[in-house]
């Protein structure tokens, strides 16, 4: 959940956080109701959990695409710099059975030399992705391993299809 919301900040909705002076781990959740009567950002560190919501008291919108991103987020940012200065956050802990596996961020398989990745975190007993990555292109190891690892698996499919 945490590296979910960690996305929120640094890859989706809620990125401008970052122009706007949020350093560090943080994660979050923007919101806007329809007809822009509500918008709200829920954030947190390791050291502060955060949320500023926009509205009025009955409700009526409050402007033009009021999106959470647009109106609440920067409200957040702000206090957020300033309760840094007193209550830095920490790099976010991983729980214990939980392991971090990089991926491609394209394929969301094994990475090759040219694949922009990302971390995804897995539970013991959770299956990790073997395949590399089809779609860049890889070194010539990883290719050989590509090409050789799309054989077996063709044999290995025909080799069950006798014993089905």
């Amino acid at each position: 959940m945490v590296t979910m919301l960690r996305d929120v900040v640094d890859l989706g909705t809620a990125s401008s956080a970052r122009s706007l002076g949020v350093r560090g781990p943080a994660g979050g959740k923007t919101g806007t109701t329809s007809d822009f009567k509500d918008a709200w950002f829920a954030g947190f560190t390791t050291s502060v959990v955060a949320a500023v919501w926009v509205g009025f008291d009955q409700p009526e919108p409050i402007g033009s695409e009021a999106y959470g991103a647009r109106v609440a987020l920067p409200i957040w940012a702000d206090v957020m710099r300033r309760v840094a200065r007193v209550r830095p956050a920490q790099e976010f802990a991983v729980p214990s059975g939980v392991r971090e596996v990089e991926l491609c961020r394209v394929s969301y398989l094994r990475p090759v030399a040219g694949c922009p990745t990302y971390g995804e975190f897995l539970k013991e007993g959770d299956d990790t992705p073997r395949r590399l990555c089809p779609v860049h292109q890889g070194s010539f190891k990883q290719e050989a391993r590509r090409v050789i690892d799309g054989v077996l698996s063709r044999v290995g499919r025909k080799i069950l299809d006798i014993f089905k």
